[in-house]
């Protein structure tokens, strides 16, 4: 995927917000005030949230994956922009942050 085909993509998960915290350099996926992917610009590379980080670490073992950077654990990998399971796996870690927010606020995401 291109940055462009990324940033639509990650855009048009539902209640997804847009922001900057780490500066202009990344673009910041949250759900319910929560990261689900960062997509460093420039770089080629996209962080996220696996469900399990058993399976993280084994897209990092087979070299599918890097590990995320300033996020050592919780099941946090970067992946190739070129990667083709990225969507899949950007749709996953937008699931699995939802499925941690408090009911509430994930009844109120739609």
């Amino acid at each position: 995927m291109t940055e462009d085909q990324i940033i639509a993509f990650c855009n048009a998960l539902p209640g997804a917000t847009r922001d900057q915290p780490f500066g202009p350099e990344a673009e910041v996926w949250k759900l319910g005030g929560k990261i689900f992917a960062i997509l460093a610009l420039g770089q080629g590379r996209v962080s996220l949230k696996c469900p399990d980080p058993a399976f993280a670490e084994m897209l990092i073992e087979t070299g599918r994956a890097t590990r995320a950077p300033y996020l050592p654990r919780g099941g946090w990998i970067a992946l190739p922009a070129s990667d083709p399971d990225l969507a899949h796996r950007l749709t996953e870690s937008h699931a699995t942050i939802r499925t941690s927010l408090p009911r509430r606020l994930r009844d109120s995401l739609g």
